[in-house]
């Protein structure tokens, strides 16, 4: 269940030392007063990122521990109608987005094909033996097959939060690889991709994301979090930050993969 504990923030500003960059190109680090001086050592061993002030109203959404959490609310309020039924914009925050807190085993799904999924949809090499062995249409077909241009678009939000971090620019399209939209086509398994965009961003700090889904199916729901959370690893990474809350937007919830055109 949701996590009762949920913090309100006003707007903030983004760590206990937030770097702000002048006109003259200048640094100047501003301490908080109530930081301790623990606080503050720990603070000079990270990368300073320039934040904008914000308030986040995801605050109002349910949060859940890890994505297993999330994972067993999402089963349960699907169950009851099974089949055809949908739940239609399911928002929720996930607090611990980190790759072994959102490995998330099931029947459906074992460490094994969570693994190759991953490793397949971030653009990774994998070998014949791990497709022959995991590959399967009860798994997910095209629609959640992320692989095309996937390295291109990472490097792209890298270079963005390094170059402005700032921006609202650091997007991953899932969708429409190697057509434009004005050729949506709706019986095109291909083309009709459950994850639409990624909106990764800057904020107290930390890097976090929003994801929106066209559709979710949520016995499905275990590989595609993995997948997003070590995504989201690499860019911290690759940013010197440490890695945030993530936000899943889901437009069409359903129980599993028997609802029509999912």
């Amino acid at each position: 269940s949701p996590c009762s504990c949920q913090k309100k923030r006003t707007i903030s500003r983004t760590l206990a030392a937030v770097v702000v960059v002048s006109p003259s190109s200048h640094t100047h680090t501003h301490t908080h007063p109530m930081a301790s001086k623990e606080e503050e050592e720990d603070d000079n061993n990270k990368t300073k990122i320039q934040c904008a002030p914000s308030s986040n109203l995801n605050v109002g959404f349910p949060h859940f521990p890890t994505a297993k959490e999330m994972y067993t609310h999402l089963r349960s309020i699907t169950k009851p109608g099974g089949g055809e039924f949908v739940v239609r914009n399911f928002v929720g925050v996930i607090e611990d987005i980190s790759p072994d807190a959102s490995l998330v085993e099931t029947e459906l799904f074992p460490r094994g094909a969570l693994e190759y999924y991953t490793k397949k949809n971030m653009g990774w090499d994998y070998s014949q033996e791990e497709a022959d062995m995991w590959q399967l249409a009860e798994r997910g077909g095209a629609q959640g097959d992320y692989r095309e241009g996937m390295q291109k678009k990472i490097a792209n939000v890298i270079d963005c939060l390094k170059t402005e971090p700032l921006s609202k620019r650091a997007v991953i399209p899932i969708p429409f690889n190697s057509e434009g939209s004005q050729q949506v086509d709706w019986k095109d398994q291909g083309q009709n991709k459950c994850c639409r965009e990624l909106h990764l961003y800057l904020e107290d700090g930390k890097l976090k994301c929003t994801g929106i889904v066209r559709m979710q199916n949520a016995n499905i729901y275990v590989k595609n979090i993995h997948f997003f959370a070590t995504l989201l690893d690499y860019v911290a990474k690759e940013l010197g930050v440490e890695l945030g809350e993530y936000t899943h937007w889901i437009t069409n919830l359903c129980h599993d993969r028997t609802a029509t055109s999912c």
